[in-house]
């Protein structure tokens, strides 16, 4: 959630690199965009990472709502409206439809309703199979987009390599569907398939998490968390080779390698706060956490940029040019957070 706040981190670290003249600040600059196709930056796994978090808490609160003896139909239910308000949501942010412009088309497909409906579709699986059940679902649906990528053209560029933006059927398929109005869309319908196992990565992480098994110490989900990461990112690199890492298309191997990296992760922050016990330092990231969906949505639709440069223009204005990039970033990144810490301190968090 630190990293979607959009401070333009590109620009801060290149506004850094300026200062600095440290090659390594324009090697962390570039990080923060996107590859253009197939590769990996480590911009493009935050999208991922957010859904194998919210794959993660599911095991907890699914346990938790059949505590209180809620019917699994009415757990269904709230599935099911969770990912329709996250549709809904998508809709209004990456739509002008509060202000009725549609001058550029009408976008349904979005980060929020693809976090919804792979989430959702992950959950009922999650309900409905134990450990081995789930690993094939999550493997299976891998293998099945990687066949139907590898050999079914796109009809209406039927030359093309299957694993271009002209050839693939994914984004064929998106287009037809008009969920882009260019070749390709990483948030499209196909992209679906593939999203959903990385929700049940996140799920089966947090299932192990959570288990009590007689003999399963902390350190020893650390550690078995550690080798499945390893890996999950070797397995994506081996099919890399064969179907490239690529986040537009949600390539399988993006899934396994993304996948293994977000393991590695939160084991590395499982073993520092719960297995260590260092938390007094989580403050700052724990404001923004608690409402991820509000800090996502609130900057389409609160200028935190213009409040900004009324608060700290004249202290931005006071430095050289050079250092303009980075401190409109740090400014920015400091409105978002107090607007945040005042929610949390009112503890009004909005959850879906």
């Amino acid at each position: 959630m630190f990293w979607i706040i959009d401070i333009g981190w590109a620009s801060l670290w290149y506004g850094l690199a300026q200062l600095t003249d440290w090659p390594l600040f324009n090697w962390w600059s570039e990080q923060m965009t996107h590859a253009q196709w197939d590769g990996f930056r480590f911009y493009d796994m935050i999208f991922p990472l957010f859904l194998f978090i919210a794959g993660l808490s599911f095991p907890f609160s699914w346990e938790k709502s059949l505590q209180k003896g809620i019917s699994q139909k009415a757990i269904y239910l709230k599935i099911i409206r969770r990912a329709l308000i996250l549709v809904l949501l998508g809709l209004i942010i990456n739509n002008d439809i509060l202000t009725f412009k549609f001058e550029k088309g009408f976008r349904y497909t979005s980060v929020l309703f693809r976090i919804g409906m792979a989430w959702m579709f992950a959950a009922f699986i999650f309900m409905n199979t134990k450990r081995n059940g789930r690993m094939i679902w999550c493997a299976g649906l891998l293998i099945f987009y990687w066949l139907m990528i590898t050999f079914i053209p796109a009809p209406d560029y039927p030359d093309a390599s299957r694993f271009s933006p002209e050839g693939s059927f994914a984004c064929y398929i998106d287009r037809v569907l008009k969920c882009t109005r260019r070749l390709y869309t990483s948030v499209g319908i196909s992209g679906i398939i593939p999203s959903i196992s990385t929700a049940l990565l996140g799920m089966m992480t947090g299932a192990f998490v959570k288990s009590s098994k007689e003999g399963l110490t902390q350190m020893k989900k650390v550690l078995y968390m550690t080798g499945g990461g390893v890996a999950l990112i070797l397995l994506g690199l081996l099919w890399d080779l064969v179907f490239p890492i690529n986040k537009p298309m949600w390539s399988s191997s993006y899934v396994c390698f993304v996948g293994g990296l977000s393991v590695l992760l939160f084991a590395l922050f499982y073993w520092i706060i719960d297995v260590r016990g260092y938390r007094r330092w989580t403050l700052f990231f724990t404001v923004i956490g608690m409402n991820s969906i509000t800090v996502y949505a609130a900057q389409a639709l609160i200028d935190f940029e213009s409040t900004a440069k009324f608060i700290f223009g004249g202290l931005v204005g006071l430095f050289p040019e050079t250092w303009a990039l980075f401190l409109e970033g740090i400014t920015y990144l400091i409105v978002c957070w107090f607007f945040l810490y005042f929610l949390y301190r009112q503890k009004i968090f909005l959850k879906v």
